[in-house]
């Protein structure tokens, strides 16, 4: 019995240091943003450097759990402004064609609202163009926006095969993020071999996946990064919900959510183009924190924590960091999970 006290005086002690270390601040965000009001859209490209076609996954249901899914909105409007700021314009597609199904999780910014907002942005996503009567000739570039129904049309659409075979042999930029790499398992090129095999690349990990849904496995078709490697790609998997972008010629994938902003500009890189400058979001900063503290520990993550801080002039979210360590605990990474505790407690 003593014991049993003694374990719970400890979690008890525990839950009220994580408490302690939770900011209730509300974000400083626009919820009533318009696209025309975006600081980063003012040094916009004037010239038409053509269009990049944006396609999203016409599935709302994850197979027969009942639960509803769709694509995921701050991996298609985060990208799409980038898309625009330089110079590109940007057609929305789908298997089905119309509405799609769309995810809104937490954690919106100004862009994603003026994203919502727009009522032009949402008429044409309101009437997404059906695949199978896209000409891939229109396009310098194909964005495969992720969300968790594409794991179900974006592998058997043969829309989408014949759409990424011929944008690939023509030497177009062929992307994707997140789940959007389903639309490439099963591609195979003109030579009989499937497009990804042989190439570097990442998309949503088995490890990310089953963090969050335990029984991955037994709901979705297959696993992403199982799915990838069987048809031979090298697969390649960052610290887990962070930023991680890789590129091996034309084909350009991203990790997770977090890797959008990067990926985007990519995107832009391998049209020919530098990006136009744009300031760091607060939880891209969050996200180079911890990735500091996954690198070279607490010390080294603090001091660039406070840099970041002075140069941008803007707050780094502890919470981001706060649920990185929550992430690490429900992985049983005890020494992460208190380290990015401490991180915390050494900031306030």
């Amino acid at each position: 019995m003593a014991g049993l006290g003694v374990c719970v005086i400890f979690v008890a002690i525990l839950a009220a240091w994580i408490y302690s270390l939770v900011d209730f601040e509300k974000p400083s965000i626009n919820e009533l943003a318009q696209t025309e009001s975006l600081p980063y859209l003012q040094g916009a490209v004037t010239e038409n450097r053509g269009r990049i076609l944006a396609v999203v996954t016409s599935h709302n249901v994850m197979g027969d759990s009942g639960y509803k899914t769709g694509y995921e909105l701050t991996e298609l409007s985060r990208a799409y402004y980038v898309f625009k700021a330089n110079g590109f314009e940007v057609d929305f597609a789908s298997p089905k064609g119309g509405t799609p199904p769309v995810v809104i999780d937490d954690g919106l910014n100004d862009f994603d609202y003026a994203f919502l907002n727009d009522e032009q942005i949402q008429g044409k996503l309101d009437n997404s163009l059906r695949l199978s009567g896209v000409n891939p000739d229109l396009y310098a570039a194909v964005y495969f926006v992720g969300g968790k129904g594409t794991m179900w049309d974006f592998v058997t659409d043969d829309s989408i095969q014949n759409l990424v075979k011929t944008m690939y042999q023509d030497d177009k930029i062929i992307s994707a993020v997140c789940h959007g790499p389903a639309a490439l398992v099963e591609v195979k090129l003109d030579n009989g071999e499937y497009l990804v095999a042989g190439k570097r690349m990442t998309g949503f990990s088995n490890q990310e996946e089953l963090t969050i849904i335990r029984d991955a496995r037994e709901i979705f078709p297959f696993l992403l990064e199982d799915g990838l490697q069987a048809n031979g790609a090298q697969y390649i998997s960052g610290p887990t919900y962070l930023n991680t972008v890789v590129r091996d010629g034309n084909l350009i994938t991203g990790q997770n959510p977090w890797s959008v902003w990067e990926l985007s500009e990519e995107i832009i890189r391998g049209l020919g183009y530098e990006p136009i400058p744009r300031k760091m979001t607060s939880e891209e900063l969050a996200v180079q924190v911890v990735e500091h503290f996954h690198a070279d520990g607490v010390k080294a993550a603090l001091a660039h924590w406070n840099s970041l801080e002075a140069s941008s002039g803007e707050k780094v979210p502890s919470n981001f960091v706060l649920l990185h360590g929550m992430v690490a605990a429900m992985q049983f990474r005890v020494d992460k999970a208190f380290g990015l505790l401490w991180l915390i407690e050494s900031k306030t």
